[in-house]
């Protein structure tokens, strides 16, 4: 079986090795807990650098696909940007924080005591106000996004990240004193984005050097991706199991708690990637700007929301264990929406 086909059946099962990676993480977790405590100890900024190197992984084959020659173009398709703004900035974290109130302070009111309901919705509210950052890379690809407008998306909402997170997090919160770990936004963006945007230019560069004609040079770009594409999937796996092992304690021990925190947070995930999805089919947006777009608005920045969570509220808060569970949640929901875009491309034009 050639390469290409063994990557194929990886992709087309990915559900499957996703699913075992899951029950792989929380089993590890609870046979070798010291393992995992000492790999999570791994970090600044609250960033994991093992995590971090996984998701380089994941990333690294896409940021070589980058055509920065066609960045300066980005502005004559702006649907897609646009439709990405609106659901990440004037949407989604309102309608997390509308959906914290419904259940904690409504629906799960016999089950759930106030102060802790208040935690919750704080811990929903951080996921929604802070945008993906690097995961999207590796949705993007799922899909066969356009990689070099999935780059653009990333960075303008990364601008924007830095300015708006703390505004929006304080008015959605009713507080005005809220200390965003600068740390670990600059770090996270600069191991998620920086660093392989600069490796994929630099092997780009490499890759083009040697050749005559700009054809030729695309087609040698081609096959290096098609021969480090296998390490986005390893990287995606090797990243679940990890997750998974570090939390495997908190999922074992409180499942009924992890249930219900769940469900607000698959409803705002399915519901915004059905509105994004929707205005791009409705905006009629080609397939690879119309897949990334809606992936990227339903996505988080996890690392991001942690790091608030704990810094606000405390490590074993309410809070930060929310944002612990839309870790949980993020991966095997971000597939089931991969599987369902690639069988709806056909709704969108293809250019």
């Amino acid at each position: 079986m050639s390469k290409t086909h063994v990557i194929g059946f990886f992709e087309r099962y990915l559900t499957l090795w996703v699913t075992l990676c899951i029950t792989a993480g929380i089993g590890l977790g609870t046979l070798l807990p010291e393992v995992f405590e000492g790999l999570a100890a791994l970090e600044y900024g609250s960033v994991n650098f093992v995590v971090a190197v996984l998701i380089w992984l994941m990333v690294y084959p896409m940021m070589v696909s980058v055509d920065f020659s066609s960045l300066r173009r980005i502005h004559e398709r702006p649907k897609g940007l646009i439709i990405t703004l609106t659901v990440n900035w004037l949407i989604k974290p309102f309608t997390m924080a509308a959906l914290g109130v419904l259940f904690f302070h409504v629906l799960f009111i016999d089950f759930i005591d106030p102060e802790n309901a208040s935690q919750y919705i704080a811990g929903l509210i951080l996921l929604g106000a802070a945008p993906c950052t690097a995961m999207v890379f590796v949705w993007s690809q799922l899909t066969r996004g356009d990689a070099t407008y999935t780059l653009a998306q990333v960075a303008l909402n990364d601008v924007i990240m830095v300015f708006a997170f703390a505004p929006l997090v304080a008015l959605l919160l009713g507080v005005t004193d809220i200390e965003v770990p600068w740390a670990t936004l600059i770090l996270s963006v600069g191991l998620y984005v920086v660093i392989p945007l600069l490796a994929g230019i630099l092997t780009r560069v490499r890759l083009s050097r040697y050749v005559e004609y700009p054809a030729d040079a695309e087609a040698a770009v081609s096959r290096f991706t098609a021969r480090v594409k296998p390490l986005s999937v390893l990287g995606l796996l090797a990243t679940v199991v990890l997750l998974f092992g570090f939390q495997g304690q908190v999922i074992l021990n409180q499942p009924l708690l992890i249930g219900l925190i769940a469900v607000p947070l698959l409803i705002q995930s399915y519901g915004i990637f059905a509105i994004a999805y929707a205005a791009a089919r409705l905006w009629r947006v080609p397939f690879n700007v119309a897949a990334p777009c809606a992936l990227i608005g339903t996505s988080n920045f996890f690392e991001l929301a942690v790091a608030v969570a704990i810094g606000m509220f405390g490590l074993n808060s309410g809070a930060a264990l929310v944002t612990v569970v839309g870790v949980l949640v993020e991966v095997p929901v971000m597939l089931s929406l991969v599987a369902f875009a690639n069988r709806t491309q056909h709704w969108f034009p293809k250019n």
